[in-house]
């Protein structure tokens, strides 16, 4: 009696489980996912619970799911991190990418690229960082990070960012450690002059909060040496932006004569030093990029420096600059992780830019169009820089989905179902 009273409890248990067993909320079937830190690069579904990235396997049973999305032809990845951007947006209109107008708002333009998380690269400084948070960081549905900039008013413009006397390591250092889940660098930023202070003391900023520093080097004439930057300067993990950059006062990585990567510049690579590409408006240049993929020097980070002047100039947007280093050379797993993993490494936050289960779902879901979809059946797509050179490729990602903390906030043709989910009935 004992026995049959104990097998009734059991199935009795194990029928209430599975009745009360909460069904996926999502589930992507089909899809080629390529998760490079989990070095996944095949056909497999995806399955979401409670925010969560709950299974990466080959079919997943989606019965009773919320949401099936149905991915065969495309590509699943990790949301995608632009860790170079402008949007601490306002109305001060005398204070550039400060609060001002040069800025943008983070969720006009994240979801429809893949993005779902940016880090704003100087924008505010520790004086202005908490009216950063308050307007911006909290308010948006993507996840928007920050790096310091050393000045303390931020990228105010002209003679805010010139002022040397308001560059205070210090202040800046104590603001990152009040707010370490948000702050995840220091920046230094159009710094015009021969004068190594202001890089020196955005370093000790980093050494001081244990953060890395970004440095866009501005300009001078002479222009500051990049290898007493890379070698005697910056620290491993920290980051130069703007790599492919050609101005005349900023010296290059690559020897305009010879077409050649400078020696130095792979010894700072090797040493640690993260070559961020940071496109923006005039801060990047087929000239530079071109012959140094094709001699195996390929960045450590893919960035787009997006503002209000670069994606309505040859930038545009993430996944055109990513199409570019296809069109390039570089492969579609080696530019996924530029763009996920590998910054997700460079600002520290290792928890982030993967499909690991018990992860946040953060999901990108692609489509690489070819030549066919091209203007007027060229067969191609054109790719251009801000000096007018122009390259073809015959491949093009576009953005199909984005999936934020496992809620689907961009569909780009309705490729879920249901489309839209409805409160369940009580």
């Amino acid at each position: 009696m004992k026995k049959l009273t104990f097998f009734i409890l059991a199935a009795f248990v194990a029928f209430g489980n599975l009745a009360w067993a909460q069904p996926y909320h999502v589930v992507i079937k089909g899809g080629h996912v390529i998760d490079p830190k989990n070095n996944i690069n095949g056909i497999m579904d995806v399955a979401i619970l409670d925010g969560k990235i709950a299974k990466v396997a080959k079919n997943i049973d989606a019965t009773g799911a919320r949401q099936v999305v149905k991915a065969k032809g495309l590509y699943v990845t990790p949301g995608i991190i632009d860790i170079h951007t402008h949007v601490f947006f306002g109305t001060n209109m005398d204070q550039t990418y400060s609060n001002g107008p040069n800025a943008l708002p983070p969720d006009g333009f994240t979801f429809r690229n893949g993005v779902t998380t940016i880090v704003d690269a100087g924008c505010s400084g520790w004086r202005d960082f908490e009216a950063f948070k308050k307007q911006t960081i909290d308010a948006s549905q993507t996840r928007v990070l920050a790096l310091l900039n050393i000045v303390g008013s931020g990228m105010r413009g002209g003679k805010f960012e010139q002022n040397i006397d308001d560059m205070d390591a210090k202040a800046t250092a104590e603001m990152a450690q009040k707010y370490p889940d948000l702050v995840v660098g220091v920046k230094l930023a159009h710094f015009n002059g021969h004068d190594w202070t202001p890089t020196d003391r955005a370093v000790e900023a980093g050494k001081l909060a244990n953060k890395p520093v970004m440095i866009d080097f501005g300009g001078s004439k002479p222009t500051l040496s990049i290898e007493e930057l890379f070698l005697r300067r910056l620290r491993p993990g920290d980051i130069f932006t703007h790599c492919f950059g050609q101005l005349a006062t900023r010296e290059p990585i690559l020897d305009v004569a010879t077409n050649k990567v400078k020696p130095f510049v792979w010894e700072a690579q090797k040493k640690g030093v993260i070559f961020d590409v940071g496109y923006g408006g005039i801060s990047f240049a087929f000239s530079q990029a071109i012959p140094a993929l094709k001699s195996g020097f390929f960045p450590n980070t893919i960035s787009t420096d997006i503002h209000t002047g670069s994606m309505n100039n040859a930038m545009k947007d993430m996944l055109n600059v990513m199409s570019k280093f296809m069109a390039m050379g570089m492969d579609l797993p080696a530019v996924i992780k530029a763009s996920t993993w590998s910054p997700a490494l460079a600002i520290k936050r290792p928890e982030l830019g993967s499909l690991t289960e018990g992860s946040e779902a953060d999901v990108a879901i692609l489509d690489l169009q070819d030549g066919k979809f091209a203007v007027r059946d060229t067969g191609y797509f054109g790719f251009f820089d801000y000096t007018g050179h122009k390259i073809e490729g015959k491949q093009k990602l576009i953005c199909e989905m984005t999936i934020r903390k496992g809620r689907i906030v961009y569909d780009l043709n309705g490729i879920a179902d249901p489309i839209v989910v409805r409160p369940r009935a009580q």
